[in-house]
């Protein structure tokens, strides 16, 4: 992802999910992210989480924590996320190791990128490949 200055993203894209522990879980076991921060509540609902992969991050939550974005995502259904990975087959070997659902195992595409696609524990999509377009930033 590109990003401002001091190399931080500028771009979250940021989900919602009802165990947002779990998926924390998957995410840094399954698809190699890197926890940064998680803010719990007192319930231990999470109220905000930064995971990071390379030079990009995701942000996450729980479902039913209340405030405004927890509304306006009710009932959206699931989101894809591509995430740029050097070795993509090591990268789908670790996810099948734990047990990841692969939609579509490493695959050579027309424009270049060698990707695969996983789904996680609650239906999000996450790709993993090659592909890094310049964005001009």
């Amino acid at each position: 992802m590109a990003g401002t200055g001091g190399g931080r993203p500028s771009v979250f894209p940021t989900l919602l999910y009802a165990d947002a522990k779990a998926a924390i879980k998957q995410l840094t076991e399954a698809f190699g992210f890197t926890e940064l921060s998680v803010y719990e509540g007192e319930n231990g609902t999470v109220l905000h989480a930064e995971l990071v992969q390379g030079n990009g991050a995701v942000m996450l939550g729980s479902k039913g924590r209340g405030g405004v974005f927890d509304t306006a995502m009710k009932g959206a259904g699931p989101t894809g996320v591509y995430v740029v990975v050097d070795d993509v087959d090591a990268h789908h070997q670790r996810a099948v190791d734990h047990g990841a659902e692969i939609l579509m195992p490493p695959t050579d595409q027309d424009y270049g990128s060698r990707d695969y696609m996983a789904r996680d524990a609650e239906g999000n999509i996450w790709s993993f490949g090659t592909y890094a377009p310049e964005t001009g930033a």
